[in-house]
């Protein structure tokens, strides 16, 4: 223990008998996001305002992005850890070949995301895709998803960095669901999930490796028009 006067934390915590005071931690209420749970941890020394995360991209990171804003651009970030919560390859393919020609598409992730970016770059029939996984810091990421017209992403911690720059963003959810409390809060933010209703969805609070039902119809059933509608005119 840290020998602090006052202990916080959630009711549900087994150390919760030793707190001072205790906070409830709420989840499967779309009006519950994880900031405001965790600002009502501190409601008793801050105002009520609940304050977005944010990021802060250097003027270096900006200057190391610049090259890539020379004209309108949207950004794909088509990966995650978890497989149920990664919209398919195909599927990405797909809306990308499918975006206007007037937009310059990078793909965005870490080096561990390489293959996966470079196949779908490989599969896509437009040319103006740069496959920028594993070239960017974060911070440098940051400053390019802060100036597109549109961030594509998982339930992924892309979603977050766009959350953090107040970055617009689309969000995709397959296997998780918005409800949990973790969604975009950028001021220009859409979410895209499937319109079909599953009895195994969400199928847990995180992802899993394999669809536990085998078919993956909550990727597989998000349409194209759904993500195609959250584009600029």
């Amino acid at each position: 223990m840290s020998n602090g006067k006052i202990t916080i934390g959630y009711d549900k915590n087994p150390m919760s008998i030793f707190f001072t005071f205790k906070g409830k931690h709420i989840i499967g209420d779309k009006l519950v996001h994880e900031v405001d749970r965790n600002q009502q941890l501190i409601s008793r020394f801050t105002d009520s305002v609940t304050a977005k995360p944010k990021l802060y991209p250097s003027l270096t990171d900006f200057e190391n992005t610049i090259q890539y804003k020379s004209q309108r651009y949207i950004c794909v970030a088509p990966a995650s850890v978890w497989f149920t919560k990664q919209y398919p390859e195909d599927k990405w393919v797909e809306l990308i070949d499918a975006l206007p020609d007037t937009y310059k598409i990078y793909l965005l992730g870490s080096p561990q995301d390489k293959d996966l970016c470079k196949s779908i770059a490989d599969k896509t029939n437009r040319e103006n895709v740069t496959d920028l996984s594993g070239k960017l810091s974060l911070l440098e990421s940051a400053a390019l998803i802060k100036d597109a017209e549109m961030n594509y992403v998982n339930d992924s911690a892309p979603m977050h960095i766009a959350s953090a720059m107040n970055a617009s963003v689309c969000a995709v959810y397959c296997s998780t669901v918005p409800e949990f409390g973790f969604g975009p809060l950028s001021d220009r933010s859409f979410i895209v999930e499937t319109q079909t209703l599953l009895t195994c969805r969400p199928c847990g609070l995180h992802g899993y490796k394999s669809c536990p039902e085998g078919h993956f119809k909550c990727a597989f059933d998000i349409t194209l028009l759904q993500l195609l509608k959250v584009i600029p005119k």
